[in-house]
């Protein structure tokens, strides 16, 4: 098992860097909310399933508490309903993936990632 390497959201400027990443390897978005049971579970999940599978995914970790701001940025730049915990899949500068809560799969994430 290995562990995920995240990269702190905290700029609504990140936003633009990660359109330009997400051009030539997809980017993950993961909305996590400290208030939120839910989203600590769907964190755990995640880092616990995922692996060298996951190729060339970049993951952004967005503290969407600390950083309501960007999270607002998030939903408005990238068309998507705010929710929480939520994970974002972009590729080409678009998001091909959306789920929230329970829905939050590796697997599900893997393969969109390679669609």
């Amino acid at each position: 098992m290995n562990s995920m390497k995240w990269n702190e959201l905290r700029s609504p400027d990140q936003l633009d860097v990660i359109r330009e990443e997400s051009k030539s390897s997809p980017v993950l978005i993961f909305k996590y909310s400290s208030r939120c049971s839910v989203s600590q579970l769907a964190l755990d999940r995640l880092e616990r399933k995922w692996s060298d599978q996951a190729g060339a995914i970049k993951p952004y970790f967005l503290d969407l508490i600390a950083h309501r701001e960007v999270s607002n940025r998030v939903a408005d730049q990238f068309e998507v309903e705010h929710e929480s915990p939520q994970v974002l899949l972009i590729r080409n500068g678009t998001v091909v993936f959306d789920r929230s809560h329970f829905e939050i799969e590796f697997g599900e994430i893997l393969a969109a990632a390679s669609n």
